[in-house]
């Protein structure tokens, strides 16, 4: 069963489906990606470890993450060109995984790789920090920093009500973008991990939305007797 909302789903960013959900959009990115780049390119899934901590009550609890991303490298040299990464609620909320992300975009940075971020996490303090003026709300944003104009971003946002959007993939710079359809992944991911199985739509999702946004939720879900 395919998902029966139009864009991201935020019953996906609960703690129960929110690992999963990550490292199959990741896999499922890569696969697309794939094919487009074997003359020049090889992609390579990566992943990152790290402890968070977090008191309770005379207690520490300690909880090991793994996050996967992809490396876009030059066939001929290894060189890094672009990282793809993701963005997870642990990253936003918390101080070790906020480190822990932003490690991987310095060590991309470092080789002077353009990065994407994709950041499908409605909550939590967001991994970038630039001028939302003059810009439209927005609830989701992948973000390009191209290695030849590391001091600029060009943003492709949507909102909850919304499809994803496509977005470009820079590779070197006397090549040619690849562009990269979010909402396709997206489904294709859905479907592969089967998801509809697991969330239960009878009820709100475990994250609060907007008044207006869980309200539309509610009235989608009815439209498809889900509720």
């Amino acid at each position: 069963m395919p998902c029966p909302l139009p864009g991201m789903d935020p019953y996906l960013e609960s703690d129960k489906l929110w690992p999963a959900f990550q490292h199959q959009l990741v896999s499922s990115l890569y696969q697309i990606l794939l094919p487009g780049l074997v003359d020049r390119y090889r992609a390579r899934l990566g992943q990152r470890s790290y402890v968070t901590e977090q008191p309770l009550f005379t207690s520490i609890i300690r909880e090991q993450h793994t996050e996967d991303f992809i490396e876009v490298r030059q066939r001929a040299d290894n060189r890094l060109v672009t990282l793809i990464d993701m963005v997870s609620p642990i990253n936003k909320a918390r101080s070790q995984g906020r480190a822990a992300y932003l490690e991987s975009r310095k060590q991309a940075r470092a080789q002077n790789a353009s990065v994407v971020e994709i950041d499908l996490v409605l909550h939590g303090q967001p991994m970038l920090d630039y001028s939302r003026e003059g810009l439209p709300a927005w609830d989701y944003a992948i973000t390009v920093t191209r290695s030849t104009q590391p001091e600029r971003y060009e943003i492709y946002t949507t909102t909850l009500q919304k499809r994803l959007p496509r977005f470009k993939i820079p590779l070197a710079a006397d090549d040619r973008d690849t562009v990269l359809d979010l909402q396709a992944t997206f489904a294709r991911c859905y479907d592969q991990a089967n998801f509809s199985t697991q969330i239960d739509y009878q009820n709100d999702p475990a994250l609060k939305l907007k008044e207006d946004d869980l309200k539309w939720l509610g009235e989608v879900l009815r439209l498809q007797k889900l509720r």
